[in-house]
């Protein structure tokens, strides 16, 4: 359907396709996303476990989930500036050190929400 523009279901099933191709090329070219998609993996049925309201079980398995959200978004940010060019640029330096400082952020701020609910 090139050229034209979907609506309603076909918009949704496309979005959903294209979703999955983002996930798919992720796990297969970024090691780090591997590694937070296992500790998400472990982290969640432990969250759901350990939480004892639903605000706590939210918290736990939010944040981790927030980890991987971060990663994407850092990741779509690595692979734009390198389909830009190879040469070392300052603003494409700092861009890619602003996006892994947003994923330590997004790991530092899972690690103080599971131990400030684990600590009561």
């Amino acid at each position: 359907m090139a050229g034209q523009h979907l609506k309603g279901f076909a918009r949704l099933y496309a979005a959903f396709v294209h979703s999955l191709s983002g996930f798919r090329a992720t796990w297969r070219h970024e090691e780090a996303f591997r590694q937070e998609c296992w500790l998400a993996l472990a982290g969640v049925p432990v969250g759901l476990w350990l939480g004892q309201s639903g605000i706590e079980r939210a918290l736990l398995v939010g944040v981790l989930i927030n980890v991987l959200i971060v990663e994407l978004l850092n990741t779509a940010v690595e692979v734009t500036i390198d389909r830009i060019g190879i040469e070392r640029h300052n603003l494409s330096g700092r861009a890619k050190d602003i996006g892994s400082a947003a994923v330590l952020s997004s790991l530092i701020l899972a690690g103080a929400v599971w131990l400030l609910v684990l600590i009561r």
